[in-house]
């Protein structure tokens, strides 16, 4: 009796250690700081205020002339 006591109690203690890890978030390195902040801006949502002023602020800008590194090799 004594025994199944240890073990039930051995198995709760297991369950808690399980249910806190699934809750807490899995700890990552990252090997730099900018993939640190893509990771990040990836699972931040950005508000839709801000979404809307950057779209109207962006607008009017040229788009992309193309890649620097073939304008750095014509000349």
């Amino acid at each position: 009796m004594k025994h199944q006591a240890k073990f039930v109690s051995e198995q709760k203690q297991q369950a808690r250690a399980a249910e806190q890890q699934s809750l807490e978030p899995a700890a990552r390195e990252f090997a730099s700081a900018e993939e640190l902040l893509r990771f990040d801006a990836a699972q931040t949502p950005v508000p839709g205020a801000v979404a809307e002023r950057l779209e109207r602020s962006t607008a009017d800008l040229p788009p992309p002339a193309g890649r620097w590194w073939r304008r750095l090799f014509k000349r």
